[in-house]
């Protein structure tokens, strides 16, 4: 016996919610890479401390991973176990290589971002209203313990990445022990910094940039290590908070001193990757945190209802 109509009709409305989901992931990846100033890192202004990408560079990872996150809400949703989640990061991150010529423009993304994808998905699974507190709770209930499991492993095998090795040499919390403990600088530092700043009426340009400072004031950030050592680390983490301790971006000539910092951090070749990649999905939680808001009583996000600005994001129509 054939789908009901009305079987069809609930699996239509699953994908589009995956779709959208996965969709605000990539909008949010876009309006991180468009964000000016970001200190060392790459946007449409300069390539930063990197000599081998540029902001095109990103674009095109994002056109090969238009596809991974509406996939990986709909794994979500569907309850896969981890295996099958990771197995669908890997075929993302040979799209991203294979489209960047080998240059890693979002594997952070692709962990950390498709992860938080996922667990929307199951959320939406469980009928329940998205909030950061849900976000967390489905993480941990879901996946939890394979992370954790993980992030245990990982600290007695060889790295296999500059994150994980710098991670094992200075007992760094690595990105596997953030997922593992539901991303505790996303939701307790970034997250809380972009809304405040955009509660005390800043722009979403200089919210962003207000959160993007915050993260690399607490994050083990293993991009700068690998980059600078523990010097290089502290550097940016100490610059960051005399940033914050200025008033941050409600001060008047705040882009002056961001840029100013900018231009530091290239000339040491600091980039602090880490962040960049909390604050996008910052980005996305915020988004959707609005879009769920706008209609309080619906337990699903709906195609459409997450608004961002035009010239934020391109169309990538899967």
């Amino acid at each position: 016996m054939g789908p009901t109509p009305e079987t069809s009709a609930v699996r239509r409305a699953m994908a589009a919610d995956a779709q959208t989901l996965g969709l605000a992931a990539v909008r949010a990846l876009y309006a991180e890479v468009a964000l000016e100033p970001k200190p060392g890192l790459v946007s449409f202004r300069d390539c930063g401390s990197h000599a081998d990408m540029s902001a095109e560079t990103f674009v095109r990872s994002l056109f090969a991973l238009r596809g991974y996150f509406p996939r990986m809400a709909q794994a979500g949703r569907d309850g896969h176990p981890f295996a099958v989640l990771e197995n669908l990061g890997k075929n993302a991150e040979a799209r991203m290589l294979a489209a960047t010529r080998g240059i890693n423009t979002h594997r952070g993304a692709i962990f950390g971002l498709g992860l938080l994808c996922a667990s929307a998905g199951q959320l939406q699974a469980q009928g329940l209203v998205f909030t950061p507190q849900h976000l967390r709770a489905v993480l941990l209930s879901t996946w939890g313990e394979t992370l954790a499991h993980r992030a245990r492993a990982a600290r007695l095998a060889a790295p296999d990445s500059n994150g994980q090795q710098a991670a094992q040499r200075f007992k760094l919390r690595s990105a596997g022990e953030e997922a593992a403990q539901a991303f505790p600088v996303l939701f307790e530092v970034t997250l809380p910094a972009l809304q405040a700043a955009l509660q005390a009426g800043a722009t979403d340009r200089a919210a962003r940039v207000q959160a993007l400072f915050a993260t690399m004031a607490e994050l083990d950030d293993t991009n700068c290590v690998h980059r600078g050592g523990m010097d290089g680390l502290r550097f940016v983490q100490t610059s960051a908070r005399k940033f914050l301790d200025a008033r941050g971006v409600m001060q008047t000539d705040w882009l002056l001193h961001a840029r100013a910092i900018h231009t530091t951090f290239v000339e040491r070749r600091l980039s602090p990757g880490g962040s960049a990649d909390v604050l996008a999905s910052a980005c996305w939680v915020e988004s959707l945190r609005r879009a769920t808001l706008a209609e309080p009583s619906a337990t699903s996000i709906s195609e459409g209802r997450v608004a961002w600005s035009r010239h934020e994001m391109p169309v990538f129509a899967p």
